[in-house]
């Protein structure tokens, strides 16, 4: 239920051609839905003409649309294997990103000596800063690739990103430290959300529970690899190398990218279509299906407004943002202190202490497997009948073990248990943290399509980021205060007052979405 800019209806005729059983799943999802996705679009706002005139207008000689069903041009068409090509290549790049926020974390106090400050809140602002970068990315980058399409902003950012990352690992202070850390946060940004809008691109919605359980695995498993892997790294090579392997593995990803990578935005390649077209014919009159060859001054300011008008006008977007940010600054919080936690409660030297996020990494793993095979399931199973809450089914029942996870581990940390109880409470977290994260953004997609996805999931990452960035601020003086049974206990009661919210969407998403149409 969304409106979206004239430069997005064209694709009714698209899909119309192409035969996909998907109107609101296409970019048609901004114009004109059937009772599958988005009912209840308001399309006051730019005057759309009805679903019928838009298909009479490909009868125009000069539109350039996709050449029958099975176009190979379409996204849609493409092969099984290279969709999941693209789809796996986006997981690696928010892995590296996601990878470098906490790789950091076992040498943030050797650094902290280094520099010379003796503020810990700094200390932890050297691990959670990059995700402010994260947040701010969102208020640009998601709805430029709705603009111009989704690879340049890949590539452009891929590039960004290294030479961010080489100014973090040759930082002579901790201010230039943190400016780099920020800026490579504002780099990683666009696969943090235009990643879904790739998949909306590729994948109906009956197909998309694999590729988003493969997409959402990397904002994951990212900081909990992180800190296993960084605290070998900085005991035998320093903290520097942490971004040097960084840089390598971005740079492997970013030749990839370049290689394989094609553009999946169907306005976009529809555009390239008729530019090409125009060449070869001579004919200046043609232009792509969906293209109100609006102003790119007027375009460009009208998409940065998206993220933020669809946090403040759709309370679906607003309460599920809140749910799964404070999940996730409640999971930066703990990827932050959990080495410090082992090395100072059970004494664990520096490489041994990244050992400590392994239960957090089977968790994950366990919680990637389950939505990978029972997402689309679910989706399927009222006979065929499509309703876009049932993603939110998982969500549901698999949400009260983030914060049972968090009663023991704060409890059993707190009267110094065997180390490998705590550990089992992290690993009864994660699988939590991965379904209301997967869950979350999969069922935004389905709600609002290719041609809105990006900008809606960038929303959602903005205040998912922006607490990963500051809550972590807050682990000083809470677990001073309260310590790790009470400290970890208060986070645990506020996370059971969320749980309601995908059994609310459950039962009244739909006529939600009907009343609170997003006008963009």
């Amino acid at each position: 239920m969304v409106e979206l800019d004239a430069a997005s209806r064209g694709d009714i005729a698209r899909d119309k051609d192409s035969a996909v059983d998907e109107k609101g799943d296409s970019a048609t999802d901004v114009t004109t839905f059937d009772d599958n996705e988005g009912a209840g679009v308001n399309k006051d706002t730019e005057k759309c003409p009805p679903a019928a005139d838009d298909a009479a207008a490909t009868l125009d000689p000069d539109i350039v649309d996709w050449e029958g069903p099975n176009d190979p041009e379409n996204p849609r068409n493409w092969s099984k294997a290279y969709k999941l090509t693209n789809v796996v290549v986006i997981s690696l790049s928010v892995l590296y990103t996601n990878l470098a926020t906490t790789m950091f974390v076992p040498s943030a106090t050797i650094v902290q000596h280094e520099f010379g400050f003796k503020n810990s809140a700094i200390g932890i602002m050297t691990i959670t800063i990059a995700s402010l970068g994260f947040a701010v990315g969102q208020l640009f980058v998601p709805p430029m690739s709705e603009v111009f399409g989704r690879l340049p902003i890949y590539r452009a950012s891929s590039i960004f990103y290294m030479g961010f990352t080489a100014g973090c690992s040759r930082s002579t202070n901790v201010s230039e430290f943190l400016v780099f850390r920020v800026l490579t946060g504002m780099a990683g940004a666009s696969y943090m959300s235009t990643g879904g809008g790739t998949v909306a691109d590729l994948l109906p919605k009956e197909e998309r529970g694999v590729a988003m359980a493969i997409f959402t695995a990397g904002p994951l498993f990212g900081p909990v690899l992180g800190p296993i892997i960084g605290g070998f790294v900085v005991e035998n090579l320093g903290w520097r190398w942490c971004f040097y392997l960084i840089l390598m593995l971005a740079g492997a990803v970013t030749v990839v990218t370049f290689l394989f990578m094609h553009e999946t935005s169907s306005v976009t390649i529809l555009k390239s279509k008729a530019a090409r077209l125009r060449q070869t014919t001579g004919n200046p009159n043609l232009r792509a299906a969906g293209d109100k060859q609006t102003p790119i001054k007027q375009l460009v300011l009208h998409a940065l407004a998206r993220p933020m008008k669809f946090l403040f006008t759709s309370p679906i977007v607003a309460l599920i943002a809140l749910y799964v940010a404070f999940n996730f600054g409640v999971t930066m919080l703990l990827l932050a202190t959990l080495s410090t936690i082992y090395k100072n409660i059970y004494h664990w030297g520096v490489g041994v202490s990244g050992l400590a996020y392994v239960g957090v990494g089977i968790g994950c793993a366990v919680g990637v497997v389950i939505f990978a095979k029972l997402s689309d399931r679910l989706l399927k199973a009222e006979g065929g009948s499509y309703r876009a809450e049932r993603r939110l089914i998982m969500m549901m029942f698999v949400s009260p073990l983030f914060p049972i996870g968090l009663f023991i581990y704060g409890w059993t940390t707190e009267y110094k248990v065997h180390w490998v109880v705590p550990i089992i409470g992290t690993a009864i977290c994660a699988p939590g943290a991965v379904i209301i994260n997967s869950s979350a953004q999969t069922y935004i997609i389905d709600i609002f399509g290719p041609q809105a996805a990006a900008s809606a999931l960038g929303a959602i990452t903005l205040l998912r980021n922006l607490t990963g960035a500051f809550l972590p601020l807050a682990a000083p003086a809470l677990y001073a205060n309260l310590g790790q049974g009470w400290g970890n206990s208060v986070l645990a009661f506020i996370t059971i007052g969320f749980i309601p919210v995908p059994f609310y969407f459950y039962w009244r998403g739909e006529s939600i979405r009907e009343r609170f149409p997003v006008k963009i």
